[in-house]
């Protein structure tokens, strides 16, 4: 009997121009680029075991054996990640996640980074760090994001060897802080895999993927010079792009709750009168409101007032996925 194992730590991260529809679904090669921002302090810990005793793969979520369609998924990365060692042994990956899962702060982008990370050591495969985007990405698009450090930027390339993330401003770089707005905690009904597959069937996703080199750009420059403002009108722009498509696929996928408008009106008024904020939605109800690391203590105050917003979580910038 042999026995290899590695445990990975990953951050969630959340999208500043968002990765919204594929142009190739089996390999995740995204319609555009997208920019993040790793989030400090929530993490996805999974450790994989490989033993040739196992009769079949075993995955563990946060203390609770999985079947179905999540365990599918693991064990087709599982899969292609065997592949690279020509291996069949199969494994147990016991996963925990310190922040709601399936609930729109990223879950998937930390789970396939710290996956892909923990099973890539635990075969004693020496892969270097765009190569490990690229892995993660088959697992999960966002993913991809979540392998490198701080800010991140993924290239949508022409293939699956260009397609991966890089660092495009380390963590020390800029103090931003994301002030998550927990209004739903419970797993959505929709996941973000379903929601790509629909996305072309929107009349408006054309002209979001079309316009997206040019927000990269200004999104990019706002971080490398630290300009809040020009952050903040572009990301607000791009996730109501995103969530528009969403509305208009068919089927339609309708996120937001009312508190959900509720506090992207309220953070829109807040920036008017000088609090410089500003919100944003992966495919969810919660919110991220992101502002400079001095700010943060006044807009957790003002969020946690309103009602419907369970609990406000801070992150700062996080860094790169790593092994313990």
């Amino acid at each position: 009997m042999t026995t290899s194992s590695a445990t990975a730590v990953a951050h969630p991260n959340i999208a500043f121009i968002k990765y919204w529809g594929n142009r190739d679904n089996e390999l995740r090669l995204p319609m555009n680029g997208s920019i993040s921002m790793n989030l400090k302090g929530l993490s996805t810990r999974t450790r994989v075991t490989f033993d040739s005793s196992f009769p079949t793969d075993i995955f563990d979520l946060n203390s609770k054996r999985q079947t179905g369609s999540s365990l599918d998924r693991v064990v087709k990365h599982l899969n292609f990640i065997r592949g690279l060692r020509g291996i069949s042994t199969h494994a147990h990956v016991f996963s925990e996640n310190d922040f709601p899962t399936s609930a729109g702060i990223a879950s998937s982008a930390s789970a396939f980074a710290a996956l892909t990370l923990a099973t890539v050591a635990a075969l004693g495969l020496d892969i270097p760090e765009a190569n490990l985007s690229r892995l993660a990405r088959r697992g999960s698009g966002s993913a991809c994001r979540s392998v490198p450090s701080g800010f991140t930027e993924w290239r949508k390339g022409h293939s699956d060897l260009d397609s991966f993330a890089v660092t495009i401003a380390d963590p020390s770089y800029w103090s931003l802080t994301d002030c998550i707005a927990i209004v739903e905690e419970n797993q959505k009904k929709v996941g973000s895999t379903e929601g790509h597959a629909t996305a072309y069937t929107s009349p408006l996703q054309a002209a979001r993927v079309a316009d997206s080199d040019r927000r990269l750009d200004i999104c990019r420059n706002a971080i490398l010079k630290k300009d809040f403002q020009a952050l903040a009108e572009i990301v607000e722009l791009d996730t109501n792009m995103m969530h528009a498509v969403m509305m208009t696929s068919n089927p339609p996928l309708l996120y937001w709750q009312p508190i959900t408008l509720e506090i992207m009106t309220s953070v829109s008024a807040w920036r008017k009168t000088g609090l410089p904020a500003a919100y944003t939605l992966d495919a969810g109800a919660n919110v991220h409101v992101l502002c400079e690391a001095e700010k943060a203590e006044i807009i957790q105050r003002r969020l946690s007032s309103l009602p419907g917003v369970k609990q406000v979580i801070i992150s700062n910038v996080g860094g790169a996925a790593h092994l313990l």
